[in-house]
C-alpha cells in the first residue's frame, strides 16, 4: 500500500477540497476531482440516505476518487432549563428577522448507518473530525479498504490518530475557518507553521495540513515543512461551483485582513468566522453545548439568508480569507499551484 497520498490516489496537485459541510454540493465535488485535487464530501450534517445519494450523485459525473468527512457523535447532557435559557438569549435575533419564535428540533445523527454506506458504495477514502472511530469502526473500514483521516489541532490528537490506526492525520492550524477539530478539551489555537513542526517529529503517518492556507507560497511552505498535501477551504469557497450561498460569498470577497474571530456562538463548538453582528450580540449569552446551540440557531440562519442579511448568517472563513478570489474552481487551483515544484 502506497502511504503518498498523491500516488495512491492518482491526484494531480497536491491539494484536499476541505470537506465543509453545508456548503460542498456534487458539482463542486465533482469540479474539485477533475481539478486535479481529491473532493470531499461534507456529510456531517447528513442522514445516511442523504448521504448515499450524495456519493451517487457524484458517481455519475466522474469515476475519480474522492472522499467523504464524517462527523463523530459526542454524548453531550444537556438540562431542559439550560436549553431553554440558551434558546431565551437568542428570542432579540429572531424578532428581528420576523421570527419571534421558531421550532428547533434536536439533531439526530446516523454516524454508524452512515459508515455503512461508506462502506457498500465502495468509498476509497473516509476522514473524521471532532473526534477518533471506535476500534471496531476502524476495523470494518479497514477490511474494506478504505484509507482513514484523522483530524487534530494538537500534538497529542495526532499521536492519538495515529495510535487509532488513521492512514494519515489532518493538521489544523489556528488559522483554519470553520469549526475547531479539537476532541481532547484543548482548545488551544495553534498557528500552523508551528503546529506542523512539532507533528512532523511526533508521528510517522503521512501529514496534510489546514488553516489559512490561500496562495502558492504557503501551499509552498507547508509542503516544505513535511506536509504530503494541504487541505483547502476558504480559498475556494467563492467558486462557481461552491453551494456556499450568495451572501455568503459576496462577504468572503469583500472581507478585508483581521476579519475573522473565533467563536462559539452559532453551533455551541468553537469556529473560526467573520465577525458580524450576531457574534457580537451574543457574546455574553448564554450558549448550549454543540449540537444543541447548533440546533437552536438553524432557523435564524436560514431565515438570515433567505433576508440576505449576513450579519446574522454563519460566515466561516480562514484568516487568509481576504485573499479568497471566484471563478472556475479550476482556475483557482491552477493559480494556487502554478510553478509549484
Amino acid at each position: 500500500m502506497s502511504r503518498d497520498i498523491m500516488t495512491r490516489f492518482e491526484i494531480k496537485h497536491p491539494i484536499i477540497q476541505a470537506p465543509m459541510a453545508g456548503v460542498t454540493t456534487p458539482e463542486f465535488v465533482v469540479a474539485s476531482a477533475e481539478a486535479g485535487i481529491l473532493g470531499s464530501i461534507g456529510a456531517g450534517y447528513l442522514s445516511a440516505e442523504e448521504t448515499r445519494q450524495f456519493i451517487g450523485a457524484i458517481k455519475e459525473k466522474t469515476d475519480k476518487p474522492f472522499a467523504v468527512n464524517l462527523f463523530v457523535p459526542e454524548q453531550v447532557e444537556m438540562q431542559q432549563l439550560y436549553l431553554r435559557e440558551a434558546y431565551e438569549a437568542l428570542q432579540p435575533i429572531g424578532k428581528q428577522l420576523g421570527m419571534p419564535f421558531w421550532k428547533a428540533p434536536l439533531s439526530e445523527f446516523q454516524f454508524d448507518e452512515q459508515v455503512q454506506v461508506v462502506v457498500e458504495e465502495g468509498v476509497r477514502i473516509c476522514s473524521f473530525t471532532f473526534g477518533l472511530p471506535d476500534a471496531e469502526t476502524i476495523r470494518l473500514l479497514k477490511d474494506n479498504d478504505v484509507y482513514l483521516i484523522g483530524t487534530a489541532t494538537t500534538v497529542e490528537e495526532a499521536k492519538l490518530a495515529e495510535q487509532a490506526g488513521m492512514d494519515a492525520v489532518v493538521v489544523q492550524g489556528s488559522e483554519a475557518g470553520g469549526h475547531r477539530g479539537s476532541f481532547t478539551g484543548e482548545f488551544t489555537l495553534i498557528p500552523l507553521d508551528e503546529l506542523l513542526r512539532e507533528v512532523v517529529a511526533a508521528v510517522q503517518i503521512p501529514i496534510i495540513a489546514a488553516g489559512g492556507i490561500a496562495n502558492k507560497e504557503q501551499l509552498a511552505s507547508a509542503l516544505s515543512a513535511g506536509a504530503q498535501v494541504v487541505q483547502i477551504g476558504t480559498a475556494l469557497l467563492a467558486a462557481d461551483e461552491s453551494g456556499a450561498h450568495p451572501v455568503y460569498k459576496k462577504a468572503i470577497l469583500s472581507a478585508s485582513e483581521g476579519c475573522t474571530v473565533v467563536t462559539n456562538a452559532f453551533s455551541g463548538k468553537l469556529a473560526r468566522g467573520i465577525r458580524n453582528q450576531f457574534i457580537y450580540e451574543m457574546k455574553d449569552a448564554v450558549i448550549a453545548p454543540y449540537p444543541y446551540q447548533n440546533d437552536l440557531t438553524k432557523e435564524i440562519r436560514k431565515a438570515a439568508a433567505q433576508q440576505g442579511k449576513q450579519e446574522y448568517m454563519s460566515l466561516w472563513a480562514g484568516e487568509s480569507v481576504h485573499l479568497t478570489t471566484g471563478g472556475k474552481l479550476k482556475d483557482i487551483i491552477e493559480s494556487l499551484c502554478h510553478s509549484l515544484t
